[in-house]
């Protein structure tokens, strides 16, 4: 059988990287795209053919519609027909209530965590879709349901919609052949939050957690995996919580 052929957004570091590494150990072929870190997402590439894949990394500003369709263009001339994507592309900026939050963030929070979401959504519907058969992840977070007061409501809400992506993507390419979940984090260790301002959020929130402690960036990467194989070939319109118990 030929090797699976993922796109991952936001790939070349966190829970993204991690996806990549475990989706390579498991046999897939790799389009890594990254924004901006192009040493970065060249590391998580040479990671990829390390493990017996095929990789390509791709800059690509999710919420422009042109570099999407790139995306896709490059993954597949370099890699082959597209069978499945990982949605993970998304930025929550500065931590803080709404009522403080400059309207360039809310903008750009929107812009990438919703609208890269659909335009990758798309893409990859129109070309699975086609070939009648394929897998999206998206990855959505725990704070989609418990709203993220006081750190970042529009963050959280971004995510509640890409649920409702999941679910309603899910019955309209059902009868296509292509699966559609979702996985949603809960506080995982990894740099987004010195990004965001608090590099020692992780470590304080595990008193708040029931398995006390933050989760690792591999555990929710397992967790794709398992969405994106053929163990899961029954479920769709998921949405998989992996947050120690919030």
């Amino acid at each position: 059988m030929s090797r699976p052929i993922t796109v991952v957004t936001g790939g070349s570091r966190g829970i993204g990287a991690a996806v990549c590494a475990r989706l390579a150990a498991e046999g897939h072929d790799v389009a890594v795209g990254y924004v901006r870190d192009a040493e970065a997402a060249a590391a998580v590439a040479d990671a990829v053919r390390d493990a017996g894949g095929r990789a390509v990394a791709v800059r690509v500003d999710t919420s422009v519609e042109a570099d999407v369709e790139r995306l896709f263009e490059t993954a597949e001339a370099h890699l082959g027909p597209v069978t499945g994507l990982v949605n993970n592309a998304g930025v929550t900026g500065p931590l803080g209530r709404l009522a403080d939050t400059d309207t360039a963030d809310l903008r750009r929070v929107v812009e990438v965590n919703l609208l890269g979401a659909l335009l990758c959504a798309r893409r990859a519907a129109q070309l699975m879709s086609a070939r009648g058969s394929g897998v999206i992840v998206n990855v959505s977070s725990a704070a989609a349901t418990l709203g993220g007061p006081g750190d970042y409501v529009h963050y959280a809400a971004t995510k509640a919609a890409l649920d409702a992506l999941t679910v309603g993507l899910s019955k309209e390419l059902g009868p296509d052949g292509v699966r559609v979940n979702a996985v949603a984090p809960g506080i995982i260790d990894t740099e987004m939050h010195a990004a965001m301002g608090d590099p020692d959020r992780a470590r304080r929130a595990a008193t708040s957690i029931p398995l006390r402690r933050p989760g690792r960036a591999e555990e929710i990467a397992a967790a794709v995996a398992w969405l994106m194989s053929p163990e899961a070939s029954y479920t769709t319109g998921a949405v998989l919580r992996v947050a120690g118990g919030r």
